[in-house]
C-alpha cells in the first residue's frame, strides 16, 4: 500500500499489514453499517407501527429519520474525537454504541424507547461510516485513495441491494425484532475484525487535542480552503439528487408505474448493476484523475434526466426509460462520492477526521433540506423528480468547473 509521495501518510509502518484485498473488504463492511441499519428496516415498519402504536402507526416511520438524525449529530463528533484519540478505539466505541442500542430496541416495548434507541444506534452508526475515511486518508493519498475507496464503493453497493429482501427474510422467519439482533450480530462481526486485524492508522504523535480552540482553528482551516467549499456544495448537490430520488422512487413503483411488490426486486438488480461502474471507476481514476471522473458522472446524470424530461415531454414516460435513469443515478454514485470526498481532504490529511466529518455532515444535512421539497412536489409523474435531478447535477458541475484539480488528481498518461 502506498499514497502519494507529494502527501505522505502520517500511518505507522504496521498499518499498513493487511493486504489490500481484506482491507477493501473491511472498509465495505464497515461502510455498510448504516446501509445495512436504515435499508433492512423499510420491509417492517408497518409491523412495528401496528405492534407498539396501533393508535398511530404511522409514528414507524420516525424508525428511519431519527437513526438519520442521531447519524447527522455523531457525523459531526467522530472525526473531531478520532483526531484526538485514534481511528480504531474511536470505530469501535461507536459498533459498541451501536450494538448496545440494537439490543434495548430488540427488546422494548415502547414506541418511544426504540425511537429513542434508534437515534442512539445512529450516533454509534456515524463512527464507522466517517472515521473510515479518516482511515483510509491516513493510508493514502490522490488518486490511491480514490481507487480504494472505489473498490470498497463496489462490494459496500451489494449491501443496500440485498438489505430490504435480508430483513424482510428475517422477519418472515422470526419476527420483525430479529432484525435488531441482526444488527447486533453484524456489530460484532465488523468489530472484532477491526479489532483483531487492523493495526491503528493514527499515531499518538499526529493526534490532535481535544480542545475547544483546536476544533475552531481546524474548522477555520478547513472552511479556509476556497476549493473544499466549492466541493462541499457540490457534494451537497450530488447527494441531494440521490436522496432525492430514493424518497421517490417507493411511491413512483406505487402509483405512477403500478409495481409496488416488485421494488424490492427491482432496486437490487439496479444496485447488483451498478457494481461494474465502481470497478471501472478504480481502473479509470489512476489514468484520468479524480477531477475528470467527477465531471464525466455528473454530465451522464445531466444528460440522463435531460433524456427523461424529453420522452414525458413527448408523453412516452413508461417504466423502462425510468429504470434505465435510475441505473445511471446508481452507476454514477461510486464516480461521484468516493472522487468527491477524496478530492476534499487530499489537502487535509492532517486534520482528515475533523474534515471528513465537516464534510460528511454537512453535505447529509444540507442535501436532506435540498432533496425535501424535490421529493414532495410528486405529482403522480416522474416530471418533479427528473427536473430536481437535473438541477442538482447542474449545481455541482458549475462547482466543479471552478474547482480546478490539483497534484495528484491531474491524469497521467502511460498505463496505469
Amino acid at each position: 500500500m502506498s499514497a502519494n509521495p507529494a502527501t505522505p501518510p502520517v500511518a505507522p509502518p504496521d498499518a499498513q499489514r493487511l493486504s489490500r484485498a481484506e482491507f477493501i473488504a473491511l472498509l465495505a463492511f464497515l461502510f455498510s453499517t448504516v446501509a445495512f441499519a436504515i435499508d433492512a428496516m423499510l420491509p417492517v415498519l408497518v409491523d412495528i407501527g401496528r405492534a407498539l402504536s396501533p393508535a398511530d402507526p404511522g409514528r414507524a416511520q420516525l424508525v428511519v429519520t431519527v437513526f438519520v438524525l442521531g447519524l447527522g449529530l455523531g457525523t459531526f463528533l467522530a472525526g473531531p474525537i478520532s483526531d484526538a484519540f485514534g481511528r480504531k478505539r474511536v470505530i469501535l466505541f461507536g459498533i459498541a454504541l451501536y450494538m448496545v442500542a440494537a439490543t434495548v430496541a430488540a427488546l422494548t416495548e415502547s414506541i418511544e424507547m426504540l425511537l429513542a434507541a434508534r437515534c442512539v444506534q445512529g450516533v454509534g452508526s456515524a463512527a464507522p461510516r466517517v472515521v473510515t475515511q479518516a482511515m483510509v486518508r491516513d493510508l493514502f493519498a490522490g488518486r490511491a485513495m480514490a481507487r480504494i475507496m472505489s473498490f470498497a464503493m463496489a462490494v459496500f453497493i451489494l449491501v443496500p441491494a440485498v438489505a430490504p429482501l435480508i430483513g424482510a427474510g428475517i422477519a418472515a422467519l422470526f419476527g420483525w425484532r430479529a432484525i435488531f439482533w441482526s444488527f447486533l450480530a453484524f456489530g460484532l462481526a465488523s468489530g472484532l475484525w477491526l479489532a483483531l486485524r487492523q493495526p491503528e492508522t493514527l499515531p499518538p504523535a499526529a493526534r490532535r487535542p481535544l480542545q475547544a480552540r483546536v476544533l475552531a482553528a481546524t474548522l477555520a482551516e478547513i472552511a479556509g480552503h476556497r476549493r473544499v467549499r466549492l466541493l462541499l456544495v457540490a457534494l451537497s448537490f450530488a447527494f441531494a439528487g440521490m436522496f432525492a430520488w430514493l424518497a421517490s422512487m417507493p411511491v413512483l413503483f406505487d402509483q405512477t408505474y403500478g409495481r409496488a411488490a416488485e421494488f424490492p426486486f427491482w432496486f437490487a438488480l439496479i444496485a447488483i448493476g451498478s457494481v461494474p461502474a465502481s470497478l471501472l471507476n478504480a481502473r479509470l481514476v489512476m489514468r484520468l484523475g479524480m477531477h475528470r471522473l467527477v465531471v464525466m458522472a455528473m454530465l451522464l446524470q445531466a444528460l440522463a434526466a435531460l433524456g427523461m424530461l424529453g420522452l414525458i415531454a413527448l408523453g412516452r414516460d413508461s417504466f423502462v426509460p425510468f429504470m434505465a435513469l435510475m441505473l445511471v443515478q446508481f452507476s454514477t454514485i461510486a464516480m461521484i462520492f468516493g472522487n468527491m470526498n477524496a478530492m476534499a481532504l487530499e489537502p487535509l490529511g492532517h486534520v482528515a477526521g475533523t474534515a471528513a466529518s465537516v464534510m460528511g455532515g454537512v453535505s447529509t444535512m444540507a442535501a436532506a433540506l435540498i432533496a425535501t421539497p424535490i421529493a414532495r412536489a410528486y405529482d403522480g409523474t416522474a416530471l418533479p423528480v427528473t427536473l430536481g435531478m437535473l438541477g442538482c447535477a447542474g449545481v455541482a458541475l458549475i462547482c466543479l468547473s471552478l474547482a480546478r484539480p490539483v497534484a495528484g488528481e491531474a491524469p497521467r498518461h502511460g498505463p496505469a
